[in-house]
């Protein structure tokens, strides 16, 4: 590898010892700092994320870019999670981020500054092979992020260097701290990056009406009002709005189905009911990181973050998605999240979950 190389500097601490390591090897080294979101509720850290992104980059000696992707983010990123909360699914933005901000505008801003390699603070692998560039899985299973990365077009890997694929957290955080990195004990970022601490529902206001409708159980029965589809997840357990209500079960109340038509929230008791469970699954159109294949095929499949790889049948439909026959039914499958493909530590592409079957 050689050239310049910008690594997107988060001012978390993995993009962090990413650089460190690049510079080690002795390249020549930018930091690039990408601004998504502006809020001034108090939620938001963009602006801390600047400042220790700039102090790394001062420790490393290295030159820093800032670049503002604001107006984009909203656009393509931010306006599609909003409508596919709208159409009653549950989309995925770092998914959506990857393949239209980071490895999209970011990139191609990289390269217009004389770039010639980028680099991630991501937990996955690329290699070049003669087929083209692969995505791997990173080596710390723990960690693995080829799920969030499966959208990317495989083209724009082709220069990508992602030094943390074959460390552990633990490693990574070592080395922040050796190298006395001013980020070496700043928490990882959770859930959704621009909604921060705040409460979900309280976010989600600003934003979408409520749309209030029936709570009902599979049967039909009602059992309660609910204040809008959006705040609901399948397999939620909890805020549903039942209080302690229960059965001569017992048990408790979970999100089965979510119904646009009349705007019912399928409730159920337990947390084994089969109307939580599905064997098929339909994506949209696949974003393939290999020669897509013509016939089915065995491979493993996530069809959420941090779940289990589970063995699966996919074959492909004339509409550019697949159709998996899954061999064990799975819990609270949910469209608008992705199902991603595997063999072995190689990610194969994924798509949007379209559709479920029991």
């Amino acid at each position: 590898m050689s050239g310049r190389v910008f690594v997107a500097l988060s001012g978390g601490v993995d993009s962090a010892v990413a650089a460190l390591l690049l510079v080690r090897a002795g390249h020549e080294v930018h930091g690039l700092h990408m601004q998504n979101w502006e809020d001034d509720d108090g939620y938001c850290t963009a602006a801390d994320d600047l400042q220790d992104a700039r102090a790394v980059a001062r420790e490393l000696g290295i030159p820093f870019h800032t670049v503002d992707f604001s107006a984009q983010y909203r656009e393509r990123v931010f306006a599609l999670f909003l409508s596919e909360l709208r159409a009653g699914r549950t989309p995925n933005p770092d998914v959506l981020c990857n393949r239209e901000i980071k490895f999209g505008d970011c990139l191609a801003h990289a390269r217009r500054l004389g770039g010639e390699w980028f680099a991630t603070g991501h937990y996955a692998r690329i290699e070049t092979r003669d087929d083209g560039p692969v995505l791997l899985k990173g080596v710390d299973p723990e960690k693995d992020q080829s799920y969030f990365l499966h959208a990317v077009p495989r083209g724009q890997f082709a220069r990508v260097t992602m030094p943390l694929g074959d460390r552990h957290k633990r490693e990574v955080r070592e080395l922040a701290r050796s190298a006395g990195l001013p980020v070496s004990d700043k928490p990882d970022s959770t859930g959704i990056c621009f909604i921060g601490e705040r409460p979900f529902r309280d976010f989600l206001r600003q934003h979408l009406l409520d749309e209030p409708g029936p709570i009902v159980t599979a049967d039909g029965e009602r059992l309660g009002e609910h204040p809008g589809l959006h705040h609901y997840t399948l397999g939620q357990r909890g805020g549903i709005g039942l209080g302690g209500r229960r059965d001569a079960s017992g048990d408790p109340w979970y999100v089965a189905a979510k119904r646009s038509a009349d705007r019912a929230l399928v409730v159920v008791q337990g947390g084994d009911h089969p109307l939580l469970t599905s064997r098929g699954v339909v994506t949209e159109a696949v974003n393939w990181l290999a020669a897509p294949p013509r016939e089915a095929f065995e491979c493993r499949v996530k069809l959420r973050y941090r779940q289990a790889d589970q063995g699966a049948v996919a074959t492909p439909c004339a509409d550019g998605g697949v159709a998996l026959r899954l061999h064990e039914a799975q819990r609270a499958v949910t469209t608008g999240q992705s199902a991603v493909l595997y063999q072995g530590d190689r990610c194969w592409g994924g798509g949007v979950i379209a559709q479920t079957t029991i």
